[in-house]
């Protein structure tokens, strides 16, 4: 752990509130939890108190200061509630988001660039491992027998002649079938070509047509399943 706030204290963090949140955060990791990166709030204007937000092996912990300093609110979220994570950069700094599987939505803004694109990355690996888990390969000894080898018989079979060109051409059923799979398909080549910023706008819009009522929640789902997957 100390190893990973030397390397994080080279990116413009606030020596002392750094210091202030792992005090705080020594008695609240679990076993087996390590801190992966914290990226602190820093505003155009001088920030007293600034919001954290800590990244582990386990989880999200959001950490915002209370009662000018004295004490401070740790609200944290495992890697399976996360949906998804986005980052917005401006031009006085960078606003990272967070999304629920419960669509809740938090964003810390006005944070360093640097730091708000390491968060980005960390939160995209660990969500990668929860998606596709590595599983150790087992070591198969190589076993030294005499095995028998067995000749493989292929018997010939002999193909039936077409008489009639209609046997070739598929039906008017088969047609519509393969229409109706390449439709989404070239829907989601669509979204690959498609941006962060611009993700997260059309995100963003097909929630105000959910609030509207202009779309079923059903749809809703679908639709954002269908962006998350280039997040």
């Amino acid at each position: 752990m100390i190893d990973n706030l030397k390397k994080i204290l080279n990116e413009d963090q606030d020596p002392k509130a750094i210091e202030k949140i792992t005090a705080k955060l020594e008695n609240l990791l679990m076993s087996n939890e390590e801190v992966g990166y914290i990226a602190v709030q820093k505003k155009p204007a001088v920030t007293i108190f600034p919001d954290s937000i800590v990244v582990t092996n386990k989880r999200i912990i959001l950490c915002k200061p209370k009662n000018l300093g004295l004490s401070m609110e740790f609200i944290d979220y495992d890697w399976d509630d996360i949906a998804g994570s986005f980052v917005k950069e401006g031009i006085l700094g960078a606003d990272f988001t967070f999304t629920t599987n419960s669509d809740l939505t938090h964003t810390v803004d006005y944070l360093p660039k640097n730091q708000a694109r390491k968060l980005y990355t960390y939160a995209k690996e660990q969500l990668d491992l929860l998606k596709n888990p590595k599983v150790a390969t087992p070591v198969v000894e190589e076993v030294k027998a005499d095995i028998p080898v067995v000749e493989e018989v292929v018997e010939e079979i002999q193909a039936e002649e077409v008489t009639h060109f209609a046997e070739l051409m598929p039906t008017p059923n088969e047609v519509i079938r393969d229409t109706e799979v390449e439709a989404p398909i070239s829907e989601e080549k669509g979204l690959a070509h498609l941006s962060q910023d611009e993700l997260f706008a059309k995100l963003q819009n097909y929630k105000k047509l959910l609030d509207n009522g202009l779309i079923l929640q059903g749809e809703y789902d679908r639709l954002k399943s269908d962006i998350l997957k280039y997040l």
